[in-house]
């Protein structure tokens, strides 16, 4: 049985990769400082799997060597971060500090013990402003905000450790993920939410009151137009960059988004859809840099994981209501 340790294990996308990963009988260390992330989802999954998951609360920031000599790790799937543009204009030696200081001082104590494999979590932040799109792999990489740059700077980091320590990486750069486990016990707990989804479904839900203004573009509705990327589609590619990795086959960086992209308009009347509510939408001025289309190439990622997305927009925004439903403060 595989041992893989998950930091931010306790975070939105990482407490989702826990679940999916004990279902398919991996061995899961968690690890969270539980500053931004929860408890209460991987209690909740140590209750279903008391033999096959370890939870330790630790900052990646302090002393965790002891973490690594109490498990044989095979793999690390590093989710934690923090990843607010908005925050990290406000606060950048927040995000150098809690993104790349700690994504060094993990990689440090990883080849202190041997263990040569990583699955990182990035962003399409690296990108900064499009060139062109779909954005591919190669396009290159101009962040914009200390957010992108500090997950870049982690990347950098990560490649040079390739080229002179031997380790073995997957690094993920993810476009806007959305959605819930598909039975809706765990999803996101932050509110607001970073992810238009997610608010746009609370607002419709009435757990809080949720207004839409956003720049119009020369789009077929004039609203802007990203890729949103189902949570459990997005943690499958984690998995299957694992098992890449354990089976011998070389480094890469992949994109994961869907290819396709949804405008902000389709993406509230799917909400009104499900929901039967109505979302007020007010189209304004563009905000400077602010791109018309933000789509992800995930080609590579077809080609080199097999990875492709199943889940539909309608998917994602049932499985959010069925979440919100349930906890309409998230873990609070």
């Amino acid at each position: 049985m595989n041992k893989i340790l998950i930091t931010g294990a306790g975070g939105y996308i990482g407490s989702v990769a826990i679940s999916l990963l004990l279902a398919k009988g991996y061995m899961v260390i968690a690890v969270d400082n539980f500053s931004t992330g929860y408890r209460a989802p991987l209690d909740l999954l140590k209750e279903k799997y008391p033999d096959t998951l370890k939870i330790y609360e630790v900052d990646l920031r302090g002393f965790f060597s002891n973490i690594f000599k109490e498990n044989s790790i095979d793999i690390v799937l590093h989710y934690a971060a923090a990843c607010s543009v908005n925050e990290s204009m406000q606060k950048p030696e927040h995000y150098f500090s809690n993104n790349t200081c700690a994504t060094q001082r993990l990689l440090h104590t990883m080849l202190d013990h041997n263990v040569k494999n990583i699955v990182f979590s990035s962003t399409c932040a690296v990108y900064g402003e499009a060139g062109y799109v779909p954005i591919d792999e190669n396009h290159p990489t101009k962040p914009a905000n200390p957010y992108g740059e500090s997950k870049l700077m982690s990347e950098n980091i990560i490649r040079w450790y390739g080229k002179l320590s031997g380790l073995n990486y997957v690094i993920l750069r993810y476009f806007n993920v959305c959605g819930a486990t598909d039975d809706g016990t765990i999803g996101d707990s932050k509110h607001p939410s970073p992810h238009l989804m997610q608010n746009a479904v609370r607002g419709a839900l009435g757990i809080e009151p949720f207004n839409l203004t956003c720049g119009k573009f020369d789009t077929a509705d004039g609203t802007p137009i990203r890729d949103y990327v189902n949570i459990v589609d997005l943690n499958e590619a984690h998995i299957l960059a694992v098992e890449h990795l354990l089976s011998g086959k070389e480094s890469q960086i992949i994109n994961l988004g869907t290819g396709t992209g949804n405008s902000v308009m389709e993406i509230v009347q799917e909400v009104e859809a499900i929901t039967g509510k109505k979302i007020g939408v007010k189209l304004g001025e563009v905000r400077k840099g602010e791109p018309e289309k933000l789509i992800a190439s995930i080609e590579k990622a077809q080609k080199v994981l097999g990875w492709k997305p199943t889940h539909t927009l309608q998917d994602s925004v049932q499985s959010l209501v069925d979440w919100y439903t349930k906890h309409p403060q998230g873990w609070e």
